[in-house]
């Protein structure tokens, strides 16, 4: 089981950003918004009694505005009301724009393990187009830092598919990334949400070939710097997969604490597995922490529900699923959906090993819309 808390603020919303976060306001508590996100956690320990949690990350927003000692009383916290596992991973989402290296060592201290850093880019005339806040100097010196002070795990997040860029200058920016040494990048296209600038008055994107070469000469140039792609856009050395990702991937269990955080909780006694948000604004959420009035919706998953999401979530992985792990996060037999399983085996979308392992094809992962169109629910 994994912890998700959701630190909803950054100094300034970007233009393709469709997150739940806000603008900072001169007010904001961090203490009042850690001592909400412990009576949030208070009303969810009854549903996971007895679980233990592997993995916490922190994401946003952008969590590193909040002080070193507020991530360590958070995680102090956490601790005290939830049993972890000895070997216990922390991640936090890290802006270099707001980052400085001072704070490296208090969140090191803190207990952070892993830190993820919202790169993006490293040319100046991108990171102006995604309305970032850091230039390339900074970008560096936070990679650098992170080096120095010995994170356990570093991740740089990286964008493509970008206002006014070429594959050149997106090569570039992987193999800036890769000279930091790092031991884990993510590597994924920008897209247009809805409800984002962006979306509304859509910059010129180069054309839908050039973005695919530049995906392709990126994911070249990390396998043949020794980095696995063991998911569509995670790539890692080996023995650095980011474990709470790959908890979502597999279909784990998780708890979300947070203005506008989801979890996921299969309850055993009910044989059920329950979706729950939390109220999504940060004002009421602060007002309604520890409540039940904080819980949003809250529904049970049907059978239809836990098809599709559970291939939602596995076929972004190159190694795919097996018939047990899909019968045992599900609670469906893997017989009530091999009707799909085939059309997708004569499509080329996926395959079958030996073994029964189901994976993705380059195809699948390409028209992965086309592959997860098979599991939607069917009309009534």
């Amino acid at each position: 089981m994994a912890l998700y808390i959701h630190l909803p603020w950054c100094l300034r919303k970007c233009p393709y950003c469709d997150f739940n976060s806000h603008v900072s306001r001169q007010d904001l508590s961090f203490s009042q918004y850690r001592q909400a996100l412990l009576a949030d956690l208070e009303q969810e320990r009854p549903l996971v009694a007895g679980r233990r949690i592997s993995s916490v990350f922190i994401g946003g927003g952008t969590p590193s505005l909040f002080p070193p000692d507020e991530i360590a009383a958070l995680l102090d916290g956490v601790c005290a009301r939830l049993p972890a596992t000895p070997d216990l991973e922390v991640s936090l989402e890290a802006n270099p724009g707001t980052l400085e290296a001072a704070n490296y060592h208090g969140y090191r201290a803190a207990g952070v393990t892993r830190l993820s850093i919202g790169v993006q880019s490293f040319d100046p005339g991108s990171l102006r187009a995604l309305g970032r806040i850091h230039d390339r100097k900074q970008a560096l010196a936070a990679a650098e830092s992170a080096c120095q002070v010995g994170f356990q795990r570093i991740n740089l997040d990286l964008m493509f598919g970008l206002p006014g860029q070429t594959s050149e200058m997106a090569l570039a920016d992987v193999r800036q990334a890769l000279a930091l040494r790092p031991d884990h990048i993510s590597y994924y296209q920008l897209t247009l949400e809805p409800n984002t600038p962006f979306y509304q008055a859509p910059p010129p994107l180069p054309p839908e070939e050039v973005i695919w070469e530049m995906q392709c000469q990126g994911e070249q140039e990390l396998s043949a710097a020794g980095f696995r792609q063991y998911e569509i856009s995670a790539f890692s050395r080996p023995a650095a997969q980011c474990r709470h990702n790959l908890n979502y991937w597999l279909f784990g269990d998780y708890i979300g604490i947070g203005a506008g955080a989801h979890g996921k909780i299969t309850d055993l006694e009910q044989q059920c597995v329950l979706r729950r948000r939390r109220v999504r604004d940060p004002v009421r959420y602060l007002a309604l922490a520890g409540t039940p009035g904080a819980v949003s919706g809250q529904r049970v998953l049907d059978q239809a529900d836990l098809v599709l999401e559970f291939m939602l979530n596995v076929c972004r992985l190159k190694r795919g699923f097996s018939k047990g792990l899909f019968e045992s996060r599900t609670g469906i037999a893997i017989a009530g959906v091999q009707p799909r399983l085939e059309q997708a085996f004569s499509r080329g979308l996926l395959s079958s090993s030996e073994e029964g392992r189901i994976r993705p094809t380059p195809l699948g992962h390409r028209y992965l819309n086309d592959l997860l169109a098979l599991f939607l629910p069917e009309e009534p």
